[in-house]
């Protein structure tokens, strides 16, 4: 592997680690709101909102694990 490839993937590894960080935070927030919406009326559409984004950032976040992990073996297998 030409040293600049294995710069560039080095980089994206460390970019993906953080994003999967950041997705984690995010989930760990709207599912705590929403257990702390609870049932109350007034709240229930924003409930409902922060339901959708919990469901999309679990699936970018699967998406962004792949990623990380193609990266990994890439950077794996080079020193074989």
């Amino acid at each position: 592997m030409h040293p600049y490839q294995r710069e560039i993937l080095t980089t994206a590894l460390e970019g993906r680690e953080k994003e999967l960080i950041e997705y984690q935070v995010n989930i760990d927030n709207y599912r705590l709101a929403i257990e702390k919406i609870g049932s109350d009326e007034e709240l229930q559409p924003f409930r409902e909102q922060l339901q959708n984004l919990l469901a999309s950032s679990l699936l970018e976040q699967k998406k962004s694990q792949v990623i990380f992990e193609v990266i990994q073996d890439q950077l794996a297998n080079q020193d074989l």
